[in-house]
């Protein structure tokens, strides 16, 4: 998700920098990106690494820039990636305010609402799935794994068994 921000005849502005990095020398270059990084260039980038993260930041500059939000879940990805180079990477789900995530636990169904600021049950608001999770099992446990919202590393069945659903 990229906050908008438009600028009066920012579109014209834009078009004829990202035109100029097309024909700047690496030098140029090099300088452009000290200005706009506030940082020296990596020593590997060539011409082409230069104009792409160049173009990138003045875009970024003129429009506006990734939200905080999506620049966190990147993070994250990054993060994974790093801790399993061969793993699979698999996004959080979003689940929209308004949802219902119902849940039965040893016989008796229980109910939580999605809201802006967290999960509604029985009459609270809670920050995680976790700590409801918790309370309804009175043990400690992963909430989106107890609503159903991610797999099991364990052998199909065998958690429900183990954990009296």
């Amino acid at each position: 998700m990229i906050r908008p921000v438009r600028r009066v005849g920012s579109d014209r502005i834009v078009e004829a920098e990202l035109a100029k990095l097309l024909l700047m020398p690496i030098a140029n270059l090099r300088m452009r990106y000290r200005e706009l990084f506030r940082a020296d260039p990596p020593k590997a980038f060539g011409p082409d690494l230069f104009r792409r993260s160049i173009a990138q930041r003045i875009q970024e500059r003129a429009y506006g820039g990734l939200s905080g939000e999506i620049a966190r879940l990147l993070r994250q990805l990054v993060k994974a990636a790093r801790s399993k180079p061969n793993g699979k990477l698999e996004l959080p789900r979003r689940i929209k305010a308004g949802s219902e995530l119902v849940r039965t636990w040893q016989g008796t169904t229980y109910r939580v609402k999605v809201v802006a600021d967290g999960f509604a049950f029985e009459g609270e608001t809670y920050a995680s799935l976790s700590e409801i999770a918790t309370k309804i099992a009175g043990t400690r446990w992963n909430g989106p794994r107890f609503f159903g919202l991610r797999t099991s590393t364990a052998p199909s069945g065998s958690e429900d068994m183990s954990n009296g659903q």
